[in-house]
């Protein structure tokens, strides 16, 4: 499988979900999972999904410019980074975010990731 393919249908999934019903997002963690969130260490499902649910806004509109990846560790895994804006109901001007997850190739859950907006 091309990891080009795989990591950008991740990303749709990820940031649909994420657009959509965040609470969803649960499914992709493990309780092993962290998360830094514009600084702040998360560690665990129930956790990253509290953090991103209780964020200050309840719609939003990714809109993804890049996507790159490459294989990571010896035992398999996938390194993906993410460049875009994200849209806020009501905002004039998108912010832009970067986003980088490790994944777990043999079930694809998000092991460590890092999230950060730029004003």
């Amino acid at each position: 499988m091309d990891p080009d393919a795989v990591a950008k249908a991740f990303v749709g999934h990820y940031y649909n979900l994420f657009d959509s019903n965040r609470a969803n997002l649960a499914g992709l963690y493990q309780e092993g999972s962290m998360l830094t969130f514009e600084g702040e260490k998360i560690q665990g499902v129930q956790n990253i999904v509290g953090k991103l649910t209780s964020l200050p806004f309840q719609q939003c509109k990714h809109n993804i410019s890049t996507v790159d990846c490459q294989p990571s560790g010896p035992a398999g895994g996938m390194l993906v980074f993410v460049s875009g804006s994200l849209q806020l109901p009501g905002e004039q001007h998108q912010l832009k975010f970067s986003q980088r997850t490790n994944h777990k190739f043999r079930d694809g859950a998000v092991v460590n990731g890092h999230f950060r907006c730029f004003i």
